[in-house]
């Protein structure tokens, strides 16, 4: 019997994320069945440094320009060149800044520039995941590193996608991402996050929060959505392939939902 060597798999995906932050990556490896292959293309974030290292709050302005050419065109493009099934955007704020309507541009020119490969992209994905699960108002809780003004602006997101937005707040945590931990930010949400709202969505891919996913709809009741977590529900269905052998990770992943797009051409927001 031969070891596993990771390439009897039966779907690829692709991940686009900022060229300092071992999140996303990490995050979906830990969700994927092992016959998911996970390959990431690093972009040029303007607010990290080497190391991963940021300000305590991230500016708007090389949020903007994470989603605007040429960078991440270019690393579509190239990611694009491996045999994918489909690919991820794993940045929660650019969607923020730039609006639903931006976002749906930003999307369309990525599937161009990925000769027709599926592109999904976080924010379009919990949009997604929130009607599947019948949410209607949520509980936003963003990283320590968003500021009131981007915390404002995710919140002015999913309220224009018509969803009531009831509780939103940076999570005042230490602010950095290896400085948060899954008990410290399991205690928070669940002794602050309000009754009022059907759903509770943690934002930001950086911020580590799947592994308290399980727990946290357990103790609180309603469905508990991450942004890694739902940009691999997304892409999985965006390739074609099941979600619900994704154990351990919410309740989301047992829910087919409507079908994503059409196979054969662009669909709403640009994501197939």
């Amino acid at each position: 019997m031969w070891q596993n060597d990771g390439w009897n798999v039966r779907v690829r995906l692709g991940v686009l994320t900022p060229h300092a932050d071992v999140g996303p990556e990490s995050e979906l490896r830990a969700m994927a069945p092992a016959d998911v292959g996970i390959h990431a293309a690093r972009v040029p974030f303007g607010a990290m440094r080497p190391g991963g290292e940021m300000d305590k709050t991230i500016p708007l302005a090389p949020i903007r320009a994470f989603a605007e050419p040429p960078y991440v065109d270019e690393a579509t493009e190239r990611l694009a060149a491996a045999p994918l099934a489909a690919i991820g955007f794993a940045f929660t704020s650019s969607a923020y800044v730039i609006g639903a309507s931006g976002e749906e541009a930003m999307l369309e020119r990525l599937y161009t520039r990925a000769g027709g490969i599926p592109v999904v992209a976080t924010c379009t994905a919990m949009v997604d995941a929130l009607r599947t699960v019948g949410a209607s108002r949520l509980s936003l809780v963003d990283p320590p590193w968003f500021d009131a003004e981007l915390n404002a602006l995710g919140r002015r997101y999913y309220e224009t996608a018509g969803f009531a937005v009831p509780f939103s707040v940076p999570c005042p945590l230490p602010s950095g991402q290896t400085l948060v931990r899954p008990d410290e930010l399991y205690d928070w949400v669940s002794a602050h996050v309000p009754d009022s709202a059907d759903a509770v969505v943690l934002g930001g891919n950086g911020f580590r929060a799947v592994g308290v996913v399980e727990r946290l709809e357990a103790r609180l009741g309603r469905p508990v959505l991450t942004p890694n977590q739902v940009l691999l529900w997304a892409m999985l269905r965006a390739a074609g392939t099941s979600t619900d052998d994704v154990a351990g990770y919410g309740r989301l992943f047992a829910l087919a939902g409507p079908a994503p797009f059409p196979a054969s051409s662009p669909g709403p927001g640009g994501r197939v």
